[in-house]
């Protein structure tokens, strides 16, 4: 028997990634026969659900409550790596406190020493320099004046990161001496070892992450190489991101992997995922290892979703013995697990802020991770996805668009962390065409590959609103770069019904690709789909056979404050109900961390943003009728009644009550 803990209640930097990885444990060792114990308080998950784990404690996550579960279930292992930073400080307390030692546990995934290596910022930097690596000039200090005696060697402005915190919490960076004496006493004070690790500043470096799995054979495979849009200074949490890396040469690439590779052998990581992170000068390539966890992450589900490899199942089972090669991949159920994802595709990831909640804490970004949710998108190109992944953040914008802001307040932007500096970028670029490229590149560090990306989309829009008519061809361009129906009505001043209407007479709809982990080398085995234009379409649907009954189940997007994991256990949960009763479901959403994303909650999954259109075009693929809106929060329910004008069958409470009930 295996005890899991939990990650406990959610907080900024730790939230329903944790569930999904959890419960993918669950179910993959109670698959290889083990009987599983689960110790998470959390109501709103779904592995807190009766009859997920063999046992369910709802109990706090600390010591004296733990030792009392492990006396009474007697379980021979526990498993540290899928309860995020919470469960891993539980389990160095709980060996510090020697119960597993009293009690026989055996420590599986990442024992203490790799994790006290991997988390502790003075050792990790050891174990960097001995494998010949580079870490930021940086000391770890337990009092203000030894981060004076470091700043007096090399300046201002200091990166602090506090020891064994989570999400960067207590981080910051000091501009100033009196910034310096404020920020370090509260990291020491965050700290639950009272040290931190004070470092040089790479503000404004490239930023990269790479996802690993190592097994007790050293058989390592990347699953996902993640690169930042926004450079180093922003935490990794809250920075737009995209998969795989799309700016560095094959050579900078490969030194990176065997790098991640070298340092998951040194800290000893043997059996599961990790995620390391490094940063690059754009000036002269000097590569920087920042740090690595050694547990799956908010990144690791990120990259789950990006590739369909399920990096928690597959670490699970690399816990308890299996090697990477006896593991078969689900999404394809030929090719195995040492078999590295290839994409032909591109997936973004965008942050969501709740910037009118908290109106002074987001004038800047900075090392502590304030978004609290966040939106995947899939596409063929970047501009497709960064424009799908904005629309389904669902923070107010139809995709990349220009901001109502003068040209001060647009440098203001660019020249600090602000959560909406990317929108600035774009509307100078907008105004001021190529010549803005090189001083934008300088203020922000945004690498010139993005931005002319960007220069793209705003020469297409431009085209888009000056021409005559709107002709098929460049209908179809303009969906290929992702704009959506309103945002090209809005470009053509025109209403979105009038572009939906002309899309149907030129017959311009989306098609959809599989998720397959494999550019299609090997056929995909789970109906895991995104939409792209002008492409091939993939997979049967459900209305081609008129025996299968079919439901679509809409979930709620991205976390925010009043709509987050809850929903989404309802959701899972009333997937799996239908599934009994033997109706397919359909299940629509764009959260990459919940359960219900997982490929095998539903029959069929589309990683797509929750607006009528996308979903109505996913409707017109399965030509399936009937709607699940009241389980996903407020997100389904706003379109419920375009839906049911569509010809949706809202399943449950009309939409007629639903807007009752809604109008004050």
């Amino acid at each position: 028997s295996i005890l899991i803990i939990g990650s406990g209640p959610i907080v900024i930097g730790q939230a329903c990634e944790f569930d999904y990885s959890g419960n993918q444990a669950v179910r993959a060792l109670k698959e290889e026969g083990y009987r599983v114990i689960l110790v998470n308080p959390n109501p709103a998950t779904v592995m807190t659900t009766p009859g997920t784990a063999d046992a369910i404690y709802m109990e706090p996550l600390e010591v004296a409550y733990v030792e009392r579960i492990i006396e009474r279930e007697r379980p021979d292992a526990v498993l540290p790596t899928m309860g995020g930073q919470t469960a891993l400080n539980l389990t160095m307390d709980l060996a510090k406190a020697g119960v597993f030692e009293r009690h026989g546990v055996e420590i599986l995934g990442a024992q203490i020493a790799a994790i006290r290596k991997a988390e502790d910022r003075g050792e990790f930097k050891k174990v960097i320099a001995e494998i010949g690596l580079e870490s930021p000039k940086s000391e770890l200090v337990s009092s203000v004046g030894e981060a004076r005696s470091f700043v007096e060697q090399h300046g201002l402005p200091l990166i602090i990161r506090p020891s064994y915190t989570l999400g960067g919490k207590g981080g910051s960076i000091a501009h100033s001496p009196d910034e310096v004496q404020l920020f370090v006493e509260r990291a020491l004070a965050e700290s639950p070892v009272s040290t931190a690790l004070v470092e040089e500043s790479l503000i404004g470096w490239k930023e990269f992450e790479l996802e690993v799995m190592r097994d007790h054979a050293d058989n390592a495979v990347i699953v996902c190489s993640i690169e930042n849009v926004d450079p180093m200074g922003v935490h990794t949490g809250d920075s737009i991101t995209v998969a795989p890396v799309q700016t560095l040469s094959d050579r900078e690439y490969q030194t990176m992997r065997t790098a991640a590779i070298d340092i998951l052998r040194a800290v000893g990581v043997d059996c599961g995922g990790s995620n390391v992170q490094f940063a690059i000068n754009p000036a002269d390539g000097r590569m920087i290892v920042i740090e690595m966890n050694p547990r799956v992450s908010r990144s690791s589900a990120l990259a789950s979703k990006a590739t369909g490899f399920p990096i928690a199942r597959c670490a699970a089972r690399l816990a308890v013995g299996f090697t990477l090669d006896e593991i078969v991949n689900d999404i394809t159920g030929k090719t195995v697990s040492c078999f590295e994802p290839s994409l032909d595709y591109v997936a973004v990831k965008v942050p969501r802020f709740e910037v009118e909640k908290f109106p002074l804490g987001y004038d800047e970004l900075g090392t502590q991770m304030k978004s609290v949710g966040e939106s995947l998108a899939i596409g063929r190109t970047f501009t497709e996805a960064l424009n799908k992944a904005i629309r389904a953040g669902e923070f107010g914008f139809p995709g990349l668009v220009p901001i109502d802001a003068g040209d001060d307040e647009l440098e203001t932007m660019t020249r600090t962390l602000h959560p909406r500096r990317l929108f600035a970028a774009f509307t100078i670029l907008s105004r001021e065409g190529a010549g803005a490229i090189d001083e934008i590149h300088r203020r922000t560090g945004y690498d010139p590959w993005f931005l002319h990306q960007m220069l793209r989309q705003s020469e297409l829009e431009a085209k888009v609103a000056d021409s005559q008519g709107l002709d098929t061809q460049l209908l179809l361009e303009a969906k290929q770069a992702g704009l959506s129906d309103d945002r090209i009505a809005e470009l053509r001043q025109v209403g979105a019904p009038e572009i939906k209407a002309e899309r149907d007479s030129a017959g311009v709809h989306a098609g959809y690709h599989f998720v397959d982990t494999c550019s299609g080398e090997f056929e995909a085995n789970t109906p895991y789909f995104y939409s792209t234009y002008g492409e091939i379409d993939e997979g049967t649907p459900f209305s081609a056979d008129e025996s299968t009954k079919s439901v679509m189940i809409l979930a709620s997007g991205p976390n925010r404050i009043g709509q987050g994991l809850e929903f989404d256990t309802c959701c899972t949960l009333s997937s799996m109900a239908y599934r009994r009763r033997g109706i397919k479901t359909i299940i629509v959403n764009s959260n990459p961390e919940t359960v219900s994303t997982d490929f095998n909650v539903s029959d069929r999954l589309y990683i797509e943003p929750l607006t009528s259109e996308d979903v109505l075009e996913v409707m017109r693929k399965e030509g399936v009728r009937e709607v699940v809106v009241q389980l996903g929060g407020q997100t389904p329910l706003n379109m419920a009644n375009d839906l049911e004008r569509a010809g949706a069958r809202i399943i449950g409470t009309p939409a007629s009550a639903i807007t009752d009930v809604g109008d004050r």
